[in-house]
């Protein structure tokens, strides 16, 4: 997850002297990997102002396409003359504002601009494109072409948000919510101890019967779906710079608007989104499990085969939607410049099951930003939100009317509580907290609490990570810092020295040692086919082997009954290799079946096993003694002055 840190002041009041280094260390602290905070801009410097396309003539006798340009520039130039730019692009027009940078100036990479003659002109600068300011690509393919509002000779740093800090935050499978501003915003508030501003927060219609239609078939697979309409669109709306310069920040292409926004909102409060084409949908929408082989095309223009377990979003036709993945083609939003672009769009906010997500999308090699967030699970109770929020962007960036019905289907599911006592989390850190201090630290989770000696714990919707007791303790563990907790050695008891087992085995190799042999460590896996090899008879005790469910390797499936493959194959490995005089020895466990099979029981994990369940599983183990075994191979002794070897 890449987190603009200029995003972020927008929900935390975070001290102006802090610095994406210092915010990083403050992650760090309550448990967050931050990789790497990227310095955008770094190196950058103006004169890079805001132009106005005056004229443009077309050179010839060029190998490529070369444009001589004026651009009116204000007085940022110093003169107030139109200024002459040679360019190569060619996806902007006379009347045009673009983005141009004034000799003197430095662009990122420690490139400086300054006048210089080409093509038989003299050039005063350059024409940017979003690639040249370290922008990223920007979907456009070419120059910068602003918005007509923007005023000539006005400082392009600050309107295009080139200086910033992102940071890179790893997020772990069980963190799901800090693929989000509103999760890394909430634990950055908790690091600093300051206020969140929850964007999620928004005043939502309470649902009705006059929004599209919608019927879930699977409501294990969908708990929730929420359904918008806004239409009005206008066709030639684009994103605003600050969505855009938002997006790219964050890692991700503007495409249009209404994408756009999807995407923003789920960079925001971490619903993924879907907006579909009311033009394009016939009748009512529908969540059911595939038909096995049923046929769907996605937005990438692949057609899939799907299976029996996939979650797809219909209409009257069939599947339009490959559920918390990908969007169909047969209902996409039409681009803003095509003559008959969207103008009606239904917004869908659910919330679908992560195991099934995250198998869908592996099934079809599809790791699309929703269904990275749906499989790490995603809040349940900010699906109407989100939809709100898409709507009054869509209505204030693309001029729409958001229609008065809402569609909210839920599948009812009680919160999710858990009791522990209030000293558990002492515990298990070895450290008294008190229940005050345990008590304030789940509630900045966004837990509820009641209690005194046994606390009643309601989770967040946010966190289906939360599950048990000791889930609880490492929230306190973490918030009030690892760094914390002391170091100790644990006090082992007075023991009795080693096992007569233990002494045996060790006198046996100290005396191989001593005689002149060299151990050699070597698997305990092997082949059948070895044992021809040994030249071993049909019913040799050594052929009955232990076979492996899950081998390394299908050449070597079971464990080895003698320890001489082993050896040998160490023989012929250092012989090949010029070490001819060899004498090696191994000590270690061979493997035999039992007469009768036994199964192993299953042991538990929240308690230390019972000495009948240890003997249990000691008697379903395959009998394994300990044997020793030596090969030798060249000269017993070297050869020298002495004589021969």
């Amino acid at each position: 997850m890449r987190v603009p840190l200029s995003w972020l002041r927008e929900y935390v009041d975070l001290p102006a002297t802090e610095t994406g280094r210092d915010v990083q260390a403050k992650l760090i602290e309550v448990g967050l990997e931050v990789e790497t905070v990227e310095q955008l801009g770094g190196g950058l410097k103006g004169p890079l102002v805001v132009g106005k396309v005056l004229t443009i003539e077309e050179l010839e006798g060029f190998k490529k396409p070369i444009r001589f340009c004026t651009v009116d520039v204000g007085t940022a130039n110093g003169t107030g003359e139109p200024q002459e730019i040679v360019c190569g692009a060619r996806n902007f027009a006379v009347g045009d504002k673009v983005v141009v940078v004034l000799p003197g100036a430095v662009l990122p990479g420690d490139f400086a601009i300054a006048a210089r003659k080409t093509y038989g002109r003299t050039s005063h600068g350059m024409i940017c494109s979003g690639d040249e300011l370290g922008m990223g690509d920007d979907g456009s393919g070419g120059i910068i072409v602003l918005p007509p509002e923007h005023e000539v000779g006005t400082d392009a740093i600050e309107r295009l948000e080139l200086v910033d800090e992102v940071l890179d935050i790893a997020v772990t499978p069980d963190r799901g919510y800090a693929l989000s501003m509103r999760g890394v915003a909430r634990e950055t508030a908790i690091a600093y101890g300051l206020p969140l501003r929850d964007p999620a927060l928004l005043d939502v219609p309470a649902p009705n019967s006059f929004g599209h239609p919608v019927k879930i078939s699977d409501p294990l697979g969908c708990d929730r779906f929420t359904a918008r309409t806004v239409t009005g669109l206008q066709p030639e709306a684009r994103s605003p710079i600050w969505l855009k310069r938002r997006l790219q920040k964050a890692g991700m292409r503007p495409i249009s608007l209404a994408v756009d926004v999807t995407n923003y909102v789920m960079l925001e409060l971490g619903q993924p989104l879907h907006a579909y084409d009311r033009s394009r949908i016939q009748g009512t929408i529908g969540v059911r499990r595939a038909e096995q082989g049923e046929k769907f095309t996605t937005l990438d223009g692949a057609q899939r085969v799907l299976d029996a377990e996939d979650l797809v979003i219909t209409d009257d036709r069939g599947p339009i939607g490959l559920a918390g993945v990908m969007g169909g083609a047969n209902t996409e939003i039409a681009d803003h410049a095509a003559e008959s672009g969207t103008t009606d769009v239904v917004i869908e906010a659910a919330h679908f099951d992560a195991l099934s997500i995250a198998r869908t999308a592996r099934r079809h090699k599809l790791g699309s930003e929703a269904a990275k967030r749906f499989e790490r699970g995603v809040d349940p109770q900010a699906a109407s939100a989100a939809a709100q929020r898409t709507v009054d962007l869509l209505v204030l960036l693309a001029g729409g009317t958001a229609e008065a019905g809402v569609t909210e289907v839920i599948a009812p599911t009680a919160p999710r509580t858990i009791t522990m006592p209030a000293d558990h989390p002492d515990r298990v850190a070895g450290v008294t907290y008190g229940r005050e201090t345990v008590v304030r630290r789940l509630q900045q989770v966004g837990c509820d609490v009641y209690g005194q000696d046994d606390l009643t714990v309601t989770v967040p919707s946010w966190r289906p990570d939360l599950a048990e007791p000791n889930d609880l303790a490492e929230e306190v563990i973490r918030l009030e810092g690892y760094e914390n907790l002391p170091s100790t050695l644990p006090k082992p008891p007075a023991g009795r020295g080693l096992t007569e087992r233990q002494r045996l085995h060790r006198r046996v190799g100290r005396a191989l040692a001593g005689a002149g042999y060299v151990e050699a460590l070597s698997y305990p896996f092997i082949g059948e086919s070895v044992f021809d090899q040994l030249g071993l008879a049909a019913d040799d005790p050594n052929r009955r082997v232990v076979k492996l469910v899950n081998p390394l390797s299908d050449e070597e499936p079971a464990l080895r009954t003698t320890l001489l493959p082993g050896l040998l194959a160490a023989l012929r490995r250092n012989d090949g290799r010029g070490s001819h005089d060899l004498a090696l020895f191994e000590t270690g466990l061979v493997f035999f079946p039992q007469d009768e099979l036994k199964v192993a029981v299953r042991l538990p994990v929240d308690r230390r096993p019972t000495d009948e369940e240890i003997a249990s599983l000691t008697e379903a183990l395959p009998v394994h003694p300990r044997h020793p075994a030596v090969s030798s191979g060249g000269a017993r002794e070297q050869a020298g002055w002495w004589g021969k070897g």
